[in-house]
């Protein structure tokens, strides 16, 4: 039988979907189902989730859980009232730290932005466009603005990790296309040589490589086993002989591939 996960919010449920599926992957022998509740900002919506939650307990036999970031104490109130293991990420940290700072919390929904909060919002979406205009080696003259320029060959990862850079950490993130040309004569491209400090590149197995390719472009040459395996292979001896830290894409999530290039670059997040 699969066990049902709700995540509760009165905001977005980004919070809560973060933690509760952080503690969930320690459970992999688990087939779990998810649902995001959001907005739940008042009693009324509060009553109707309740009624949710205990007709799928009853209709699966299994008690559900939930994963709740919701403030309001009257709100709270009626979920514990579900047949359902309530697990508070708000009731497990913000006792302590009243404790230690000796105030207690305003229990606000939310909350206002500040100044600071702005600005990093802004300059996440200036490196959000920046990742757009730059993609795939649009816009070369742009990359004197670059944090970090990303190399590899077509469908290594380039794209999704540089626009996660820019979204998440508000870097300046570039990304540059390795051709056959390239791989061929052991070169960088020559742009790329006023910019090594900034160069970083991705790896992925010939076999991965060839499985994603296949996917946007069957029984061509670009998705052939052949293809994939010499550029995989020329594209590694490149990195080594130009000393460009790299990193395997093949089996990383986004998530992991940006962390990791951000701890190992040492990039302000």
């Amino acid at each position: 039988m699969k066990q049902t996960i709700f995540f509760l919010s009165d905001q977005t449920g980004i919070t809560s979907e973060l933690l509760g599926q952080t503690l969930l992957s320690q459970f992999d022998s688990i087939e779990f189902v998810t649902q995001t509740l959001p907005y739940i900002d008042n009693e009324k919506k509060a009553l109707e989730v309740v009624e949710l939650i205990n007709r799928n307990a009853q209709e699966n036999g299994i008690r559900p859980v939930l994963f709740s970031t919701l403030v309001q104490p009257e709100i709270k109130a009626i979920l514990h009232h579900s047949q359902a293991l309530m697990l508070d990420v708000f009731e497990h940290f913000i006792a302590p730290l009243e404790q230690e700072f000796k105030i207690h919390s305003s229990h606000r929904v939310g909350k206002k932005r500040t100044t600071e909060d702005k600005k990093a919002y802004d300059y996440r979406i200036k490196a959000v466009n920046y990742a757009l205009n730059t993609d795939d080696g649009l816009s070369i003259k742009q990359y004197a603005k670059a944090d970090i320029i990303l190399l590899g060959v077509s469908r290594s990862g380039k794209t999704p990790t540089a626009l996660y850079l820019a979204m998440q950490f508000g870097i300046m993130a570039a990304n540059y296309p390795i051709t056959e040309e390239d791989l061929e004569n052991y070169e960088l491209p020559t742009w790329a040589l006023q910019f090594k400090d900034k160069l970083f590149g991705l790896e992925i197995d010939a076999k991965r490589l060839q499985e994603i390719r296949t996917d946007r472009r069957p029984n061509s040459r670009y998705s052939s086993q052949q293809q994939c395996e010499f550029e995989v292979r020329q594209i590694k001896k490149l990195y080594t002989k130009e000393a460009i830290p790299t990193i395997k894409t093949t089996i990383r999530s986004v998530e992991e591939i940006a962390t990791k290039i951000i701890a190992k670059t040492n990039l302000k997040r």
